[in-house]
This record gives C-alpha cells, sequence and structure tokens, in this order.
C-alpha cells in the first residue's frame, strides 16, 4: 500500500512509519525542507502548497503534523502556532484530496486529533458519541477536526484519531518524568483523584495499522486505553516500574505559577473510553498501565524486552 505522511518525523510518526514500511507499505515522507533522500517529497502547509499527483499515487494519508502541547507555555503566540501547524497541515491535504478526480482520490485519511476534544468529564466516561468540552484544547480539536470536512465530502474515507497521552520510550510521558521517578521525587498533581487518559505506544501503533485496515470505521476513535486510571494511580504505578516510592503530591497553584495556562489542562479529569476499537474487536497488549510504564521504562533504559 503507497502511503503519504505528514508528520512523520516527530515522536509518533517516525515509529510508525518504521512499522508500516516493516509491513510492507511504500512510505512517502511529507517534508518542509528540500526532499533529500527517497520517500520524502516537499510541501509549504503554511502556503496551501502541496503537489496533487502526490495526494492521488496515495491509497492512504495520514497526517499527525502539529507542534508539540508541551513544549512551551501557553502564550498568546504560541497558541496560535499550535493552532495554525495543525490548520494548515489538515487543511491543505484535505483541501487537494476534493480537488482531484473522483477516482484519484486516496481511499482513506486518517487525521490526528486529540481527547482534548472533552475537556474535562469528572467521573463521566466519554465517549466518540459524547460532544467537546469547553477548553482551549477542546476548541483547538474542533477546528482541527472540521478542518478534514473538504475530504469527507469528497467520499474519502476519515479517521479521526483522538489520542491519548502515550506511554513509550521517548514520550512525553516517560522521558521527563523518568529521572524525578528514580530519584523518588515522583508526585501526583494535586489530590490525584482526576482521570488521566493514556495509551501503550505499542497499542497507539496496532490501533492505526488496524484502522488503516477496517474500511468500515470512520468519523472518531478514541485511541486510548480500555483501562483508564486516575493520575494517583498513574503515580504510584510508575514509582513501582522505578522501584521508587511516590508519595509526594504538587499543588494546582505550584504548576501554574511553573508553567502558566497548561497547567490546568494537567489537572483537568478525562475519562475517555474507546468505544468504537472495542466494537470492533481491536485487541489491546497494554490495558493495564503498571505493564505499559515498566515496558517503557525498560526500553528506555535499553533492558531487552
Amino acid at each position: 500500500m503507497r502511503i503519504l505522511m505528514g508528520g512523520a518525523s516527530g515522536f509518533l510518526g517516525t515509529r510508525l512509519a518504521d512499522r508500516l514500511r516493516d509491513g510492507g507499505h511504500e512510505i512517502t515522507q511529507l517534508v518542509r525542507r528540500p526532499a533529500r533522500r527517497p520517500g520524502e517529497a516537499t510541501w509549504q502547509p503554511s502556503q496551501g502548497q502541496l503537489d496533487p499527483a502526490l495526494v492521488a499515487a496515495a491509497d492512504v494519508v495520514i497526517n499527525l503534523a502539529g507542534a508539540n502541547v508541551g513544549d512551551h507555555r501557553w502564550t498568546k503566540h504560541y497558541k496560535g502556532v499550535l493552532r495554525s501547524s495543525r490548520l494548515d497541515t489538515t487543511g491543505t491535504l484535505a483541501r487537494t484530496i476534493k480537488q482531484l478526480p473522483a477516482g484519484d482520490r486516496p481511499r482513506a485519511m486518517l487525521q490526528a486529533s486529540g481527547v482534548g476534544w472533552y475537556g474535562d468529564t469528572g467521573d463521566r466516561a466519554a465517549t466518540e458519541e459524547d460532544p467537546a468540552g469547553h477548553s482551549f484544547l477542546a476548541d483547538m480539536c474542533q477546528v482541527w477536526e472540521a478542518a478534514t470536512r473538504p475530504a469527507e465530502d469528497a467520499g474519502t474515507r476519515v479517521v479521526l484519531l483522538r489520542t491519548a497521552p502515550t506511554i513509550g520510550a521517548g514520550g512525553s510521558l516517560v522521558k521527563p518524568l523518568l529521572l524525578p521517578f528514580k530519584l523518588g521525587a515522583g508526585a501526583k498533581i494535586g489530590n490525584g483523584r482526576q482521570w488521566m487518559a493514556w495509551v501503550a505506544l505499542a497499542d497507539w501503533l496496532a490501533a492505526v495499522e488496524f484502522l488503516i485496515d477496517r474500511e468500515d470505521l470512520a468519523g472518531p476513535v478514541n485511541v486510548v486505553s480500555a483501562r483508564q486510571c486516575t493520575n494517583a494511580e498513574f503515580t504510584q504505578a510508575f514509582g513501582r516500574a522505578v522501584r521508587r516510592p511516590a508519595v509526594f503530591a504538587v499543588p494546582g497553584v505550584v504548576l501554574e505559577a511553573a508553567l502558566g495556562e497548561i497547567a490546568g489542562e494537567m489537572q483537568r479529569s478525562q475519562r475517555v473510553l474507546p468505544a468504537v476499537l472495542e466494537r470492533a474487536g481491536f485487541a489491546w497488549s497494554y490495558p493495564d498501565v503498571e505493564a505499559a510504564l515498566r515496558a517503557a521504562v525498560d526500553r528506555q533504559a535499553g533492558v531487552p524486552r
């Protein structure tokens, strides 16, 4: 299968491209610089520039592009970067698909989104049928997903990957936390009772591959673990994974002083369930957060598994 990928150089994109190549698929990676090697093609999404022939040659388009949510404080400028980096890439791909003759359009477009769509769910379980919440991330996810509409209107199957924070070696839920937890300084956030949406990297990769093949599935799909946990449970599981106690708590006001607005998102409760994947018969390899953390910590340390 010929797959065109935006965002293939990020944490998830790099690993997905490798997995798909290993599975025998032909990957073309979209880059904003001049192409340097086979399997790369240049585009300029901020200017809406993309060679339609690249899209016409693809069986499936996967777009994971977007600036990292946790890389910077959420200044007014960086909020604009977060938003434009998603809308420019998604809109360019979707509009290009719509402009192609019907017989040349890709069969599917798999588009990144996030569980931030749901805002704060409290103790209520949210599935793909629930409406969007009320927060910066929820608002951004709404316009991000809406940018795929030209492709959907053109008859291409669009899958919206509402992805949870991912547990994997080198990822944002493991790499920056590993040293503090190893030093015994791991801490829950606030009272720790808020729910955390998460998914193991191996399960995220398997789910995307599953969704490429399942032509009967379209629309939003929560790519999350089947067993969600609270922040306190996550903290205790991480401590056990590194064999260190995790007894501290970080007050919300301290987080807000250090991180600004993003601290509010970190304290939201998100109990998000993968109803679509469960109905479709998807099988998780790491439904338990402690097993996922142990695997990620071992890989980070170079321990073979």
